[in-house]
């Protein structure tokens, strides 16, 4: 078993290297297999053919993030978190771009269920600001925002082959400015402002054995409706 698990990460090592110094039509059964030092029935055998050899990769790359994440201590500030998320999501992306592009890049088919596993702690960063009452819109919309920039970033960076701090600080800051809330929005801010944050209290908690699955529904609806934000009176 241990040298199985030691081919099958050779190869992925292998074909991960060639995709960063030589791009994805370098990557090829005779390659990989020469690179890792196996014979290409290896590959078909761990692997099944080239696309799940780059399942593999696009996995190996989500399991290091998912390990970068799970290793951030909570600050006790939920914004300073979300930057501190952000901040590791473009290193991460700088530091592996060939796992990256397979993990995150338009039109991929290596992501899978991973980039939803990626969104669901995406989605705790975004809940803890809507809980303290800082979260600006709702926390569907922060999230996505804040995903689709800074993948955005990231894919800008790994095409250019640079790291640009000041950039990726620019941009996670103009789109924080936008979803969060200058001061916690509990005092002032109205039903809007306490809506959200009980949403995401919900959310994290449930209303099982209080609430029927109609009247969650209902109350959730009601309170994404309570937590849109209103035009300025006129």
């Amino acid at each position: 078993m241990g040298d199985r698990q030691d081919t099958r990460g050779r190869i992925i090592g292998a074909a991960a290297d060639l995709l960063t110094r030589e791009g994805r039509e370098a990557v090829t059964t005779r390659s990989v297999s020469a690179a890792a030092g196996v014979q290409p029935p290896a590959l078909y055998r761990l692997f099944g053919d080239m696309a799940g050899l780059l399942d593999a990769v696009a996995a190996d790359g989500f399991e290091r993030y998912f390990a970068g994440k799970e290793a951030q201590v909570p600050s006790g500030d939920p914004v300073e978190d979300l930057r501190a998320g952000w901040d590791l999501h473009v290193r991460f992306a700088v530091e592996n771009p060939a796992h990256y592009v397979l993990m995150y890049a338009p039109g991929s088919p290596h992501g899978g269920d991973s980039a939803a596993r990626a969104r669901v702690f995406l989605l705790g960063l975004v809940d803890r600001v809507a809980e303290a009452g800082r979260l600006a819109v709702d926390a569907g919309t922060a999230a996505d925002m804040i995903h689709s920039c800074c993948t955005g970033v990231a894919l800008g960076l790994v095409a250019r082959g640079a790291d640009d701090p000041r950039l990726s600080e620019a941009v996670r800051e103009s789109v924080l400015a936008s979803v969060v809330a200058d001061a916690p929005r509990t005092s002032g801010g109205g039903a809007s402002a306490h809506a959200g944050a009980l949403r995401a209290l919900l959310a994290r908690d449930g209303t099982r054995g209080v609430l029927t699955p109609g009247e969650a529904a209902l109350l959730d609806e009601l309170l994404v409706r309570l937590g849109a934000p209103r035009p300025a009176a006129g």
